[in-house]
Parts: structure tokens; sequence; C-alpha cells
């Protein structure tokens, strides 16, 4: 289920979203990265900026194309050294969230 505040965006703002849209699938055929790659990537780019929302929605998409618990953890941990380690801590218990959920 998607957030209320991205479905009401969508909602009011349509060539603006599909504008976001078409420019964030334009990025991954961009290159050669596989999609499971490139949301193992945009985790982690949304644990330091600290986007809680952002990081169960790549986390739940990385899962969806096949990324094992372990790698969402690694692509977190990894950061340690650039964005600390409360940070990541706060990034694996958002990942968390996800991977329980999908546990039950």
């Amino acid at each position: 289920m998607l957030p209320n505040q991205y479905m009401s965006i969508k909602k009011r703002f349509k060539g603006f979203f599909k504008a976001s849209e078409n420019l964030g699938k334009a990025a991954k055929t961009a290159g050669p990265l596989d999609d499971k790659t490139a949301h193992l990537i945009q985790l982690g780019a949304a644990a330091a900026i600290r986007s809680e929302g952002s990081v169960h929605s790549h986390t739940r998409r990385a899962l969806e194309l096949g990324a094992k618990p372990d790698e969402i953890y690694h692509s977190i941990i990894l950061l340690t050294s650039t964005i600390g380690f409360p940070t990541v801590s706060a990034a694996l218990s958002w990942a968390d969230d996800v991977i329980t959920e999908k546990k039950k």
C-alpha cells in the first residue's frame, strides 16, 4: 500500500508526477545496472538523507526484485564511515520494518 501523501501528490499534480516518474525511468535505463542493484543504490541514498519512507520503499522494491535481507543490510552497513553509525542504525530499523512485515 502506498503512503497517503504519495497518492495525494499523484492525484493533485498529475503532470508533475508523470514527469517525475519518467525521469526515474530514464535514469534507470541510462546505464547497465540491473533493477535490483539500482534499488540497493537508491536505498543507500535514502538512508543517507534519513528518508524513512524511501528506505521502506527501496527495501520493499529490492526484496521484490530478489534481494536477500543480508544484501539490504550490507548496502546500509557499508555507509557507516560516510553517514555515521546513528544514521545507519536508523536506516537498519526502517529496513527491518519492511523485512519483518514480509516474513509475517
